[in-house]
């Protein structure tokens, strides 16, 4: 006799994708917001509906046209000359002419979407080793394309920034190519310190993927730093740290519920349910225009440890606490200063 299959249905395999889940979830997540946070949240959606004549007028459909014509003649360009293997990267893969192709797009997104205000821009040094350690948000790490450009956009004078990046970004269509073309590099302690010894500007988000996996109702908490691996590698190199708070990336994809089932079976660490995804499909995919505020702190020193400091369990812990506190800091005087999300 031949056995039958019995089809589960997908709700029973993984029950956290069935719509009841999902919304169970969701108010879940809800209740643990205060009243105030409740009201915030819905303002927010609000003012995003009120913004979209603003934000969607003639002349910034007509940049945002530019932007894409500029890129799509430059990429007709850049695609011939590469298929005759006519063009230079650096030891870690940076593409300059790559990252000048991408220039019309990210300084339309510093300056026209998300409006971004940068302040203390000066404590960056203009030359020698140093390393940004900053608050993780967002779902997509935007805060991290979005500093290393603050450096180009707004210093006086610019330098590539050397973000180290988890490794399941390479999962991702295209963008393990897209990574290594910008500059970034493979995080890990060897490449860190490699880096800084070159003299390099390096940027880390120590939260990793508990920053930009967090629940709306956990934003701008700083998370913990695991255990100072960045400020094991400071003191080794003896690098300055320069603490670095981004306030705006939290909400530009409102994390409500994560699907873990689903992150499972398509290889993602989370997979996000936001007020505009997977409601709007792709749609939804496009960030939310908030406005975003970096903050750049005073440089921390290290090099008054020495190198054996890196050794030493209570300096690690010691420059790990200073750092999170004083983004932690940051965070909260940017809070309380601005006005709303989108201004």
């Amino acid at each position: 006799m031949r056995a039958t299959l019995r089809r589960l249905p997908l709700s029973r395999m993984f029950p956290g994708l069935s719509p009841g889940g999902v919304l169970a979830g969701l108010r879940e997540n809800l209740s643990r917001l205060v009243p105030a946070e409740r009201v915030d949240l819905a303002t927010a959606l609000n003012e995003i509906l009120a913004r979209q004549k603003e934000l969607f007028t003639a002349q910034s459909l007509r940049g945002a046209w530019e932007v894409v014509a500029g890129l799509g003649s430059g990429a007709r360009e850049l695609v011939e000359r590469r298929l005759r293997g006519d063009y230079v990267v650096d030891e870690y893969g940076l593409d300059e002419e790559f990252l000048d192709l991408c220039r019309p797009f990210l300084k339309f997104m510093y300056r026209r979407w998300w409006r971004i205000q940068t302040t203390g821009i000066e404590n960056i040094p203009g030359r020698g080793r140093a390393l940004l350690v900053a608050n993780h948000s967002g779902t997509v790490p935007w805060d991290a394309v979005m500093l290393a450009w603050a450096v180009q956009e707004e210093h006086p004078a610019p330098r590539y920034v050397r973000t180290l990046y988890l490794d399941w970004l390479t999962r991702l269509p295209f963008m393990s190519t897209l990574v290594t073309r910008t500059g970034q590099v493979l995080a890990c302690p060897e490449n860190a310190e490699r880096l800084l010894g070159q003299d390099q500007l390096v940027a880390v988000f120590p939260e990793g993927l508990k920053g930009i996996g967090k629940a709306y109702a956990q934003r701008y908490r700083v998370a913990r730093f695991g255990r100072g691996g960045f400020a094991r590698v400071a003191l080794r190199t003896g690098a300055p740290i320069i603490p670095v708070s981004i306030v705006g990336a939290e909400e530009i994809y409102p994390m409500l519920y994560r699907v873990d089932t689903l992150a499972k079976l398509v290889g993602m660490p989370y997979f996000p349910i936001t007020p505009t995804f997977p409601w709007l499909g792709l749609l939804g995919l496009v960030p939310l225009p908030t406005r975003w505020r970096i903050r750049v702190g005073e440089p921390i020193r290290t090099d008054t440890y020495g190198a054996k400091g890196a050794d030493s369990f209570v300096a690690v812990e010691a420059v790990a606490n200073r750092t999170r506190d004083a983004i932690q800091r940051q965070i909260d005087e940017s809070l309380a200063a601005r006005k709303s999300v989108f201004r």
